[in-house]
């Protein structure tokens, strides 16, 4: 039955997957040969300076040291190039790669969980495991860079509620720049089990690619450019895509505009969900106030709609922004400002729009043995396929610490809390749900090509409301224990 529902829904895989497979097929033909191209000077290409390119196919460190190398001498970072009001998460910096190169892999994921995911509330407790097949890849030119992180394969659970399938997770980033232009194509996709929202924590599971070092930088999309997935009340497996383009203009030394759009949408395998789409402009100004402080003012306009269903959400922003940013350190963005929401099908209060608060902050803070990192996203959302429409206040946060010279420790957890906008919807009340996970996790290196981690996540909901009868809709705690086991090749240089 399950297979079945699966193949009614495999024409909505997106586009982008066939776009990535396609640009590795290229990438591949083109910079995998058996002998070395030409040399390449530093005018020619800024990033690779005036040494002979590596051939195709040998083991070297992407990030150019020495393979045999084992000082753990500090990788080199760019600074974070990320526009203020940009759709993507400011970083502390992005590696100074010298090569292109490809990692296959293959990995191995065990979850012990005290409940069912449809009978959360009931002790019952289960192993589901994931058996994955993983890609990471990054092909960099002159004016423009690929990376791509893939991983997909089977699960197999004894939980019953749960049976056995497939998940996949992608990644794309597409990049160009030139003088004054910057280019980006994002694409982010997911096929899982249950939601996104403390998917795989603790565990190698948790994002697509080989991870680590080697796994290829690919910049998060804000919580906004993406299906919102906080309630954990939703049912069964789902398909989330968002493919996202951005262009960014100079308009000199200090200034620069930002234009975007995205396109998302959310598919449930199973009833009793809500599927939806959204479709995401925005325009935004930054202005350079010193080489670490931006400051700037977006513009966003999100479209909601649902499939089967006659509501239609039209949400309009206004945010100030200000960030801050030290290679390395720091990367800190803020913004808020108004929100003004309009409703095709009034709510029950017989309201047609809303006004609220709207605010944003992405924040990572790097020592030399401990970093941390978190955001914040208080806004309407699409309503996670359980409401039809959300107003969701969500915050997530990692404090990574390098224990000794081979354990590394995190410390993880989230927090959303949805409930209808304006208070009340015509279809199913004003229910309102509180998710949390948190946990912790270890993980330790097995040679260079392999790492172990275990964990342990907590779930817990909470939910308020008569509209919501579905047997996920109650409170529960539900514990997870998980233990991963992630392999991979030398990279393979590319050129």
């Amino acid at each position: 039955m399950m297979d079945r529902k699966v193949m009614k829904h495999a024409p909505v895989f997106p586009a982008a997957f066939l776009f990535a497979v396609v640009s590795l097929f290229g990438a591949t033909r083109t910079f995998a040969q058996d002998t070395p191209p030409p040399e390449t000077t530093p005018q020619e290409d800024p990033g690779q300076g005036s040494s002979q390119p590596k051939p195709a196919g040998r083991d070297y460190d992407p990030m150019g040291g020495d393979p045999t190398d084992t000082s753990g001498q500090p990788v080199t970072l760019n600074p974070d190039t990320n526009a203020l009001t940009g759709v993507l998460v400011p970083g502390v910096g992005t590696p100074d790669t010298r090569h292109s190169y490809w990692v296959p892999g293959i990995q191995y994921g065990n979850f012990v969980r005290s409940s069912d995911l449809l009978q959360p509330a009931v002790t019952d407790w289960n192993s589901t495991s994931y058996v994955a097949a993983n890609l990471s890849l990054l092909a960099a030119w002159s004016r423009s860079q690929l990376a791509v992180n893939y991983s997909g394969g089977g699960t197999f659970s004894t939980d019953k509620t749960q049976g056995n399938g497939n998940y996949d997770q992608l990644g794309v980033v597409q990049s160009f720049h030139w003088q004054r232009w910057q280019l980006a194509f994002i694409d982010q996709f997911s096929y899982l089990p249950e939601t996104q929202f403390g998917f795989g924590a603790a565990s190698s599971l948790a994002t697509p690619g080989v991870g680590g070092t080697l796994g290829t930088s690919l910049p998060g999309l804000q919580n906004n450019y993406q299906p919102n997935q906080s309630i954990f009340a939703s049912v069964g497996p789902r398909y989330s895509n968002s493919i996202t383009t951005q262009v960014v203009y100079d308009i000199s030394a200090q200034g620069s505009l930002t234009f975007s759009g995205s396109y998302g949408f959310l598919r449930f395998v199973d009833p009793g969900n809500f599927d939806s789409n959204d479709s995401i402009f925005g325009v935004g100004y930054n202005y350079a106030l010193s080489r670490k402080d931006t400051i700037g003012v977006l513009y966003r306009f999100s479209d909601y709609r649902y499939q089967g269903n006659p509501q239609a959400i039209n949400d309009n922003v206004v945010q100030l922004a200000y960030g801050r940013k030290v290679t390395g350190k720091l990367a800190l963005q803020l913004s808020a400002g108004p929100e003004y929401t309009a409703f095709r099908v009034p709510l029950l209060n017989g309201a047609t729009n809303d006004i609220s608060l709207s605010a944003g902050a992405n924040l990572t803070y790097a020592l030399s043995r401990t970093s941390f990192s978190a955001g914040y996203n208080d806004g309407v959302t699409g309503g996670s396929g359980v409401l039809v429409g959300s107003k969701t206040n969500q915050v997530q946060g990692t404090i990574n610490r390098q224990l000794t010279r081979i354990w590394h420790g995190d410390i993880f957890g989230g927090y959303a809390r949805n409930t209808t906008p304006g208070g009340a919807n015509v279809f199913r009340g004003s229910p309102s749900f509180d998710s949390w996970f948190a946990g912790l996790g270890l993980d330790r290196p097995l040679g260079r090509t392999a790492n172990v981690t275990v964990g342990y996540t907590a779930f817990i909901q909470d939910v308020s409301g008569l509209e919501c009868s579905t047997q996920t809709c109650v409170d529960y705690v539900q514990q997870q224990v998980s233990v991963s086991f992630q392999w991979h090749t030398r990279p393979l240089i590319l050129r």
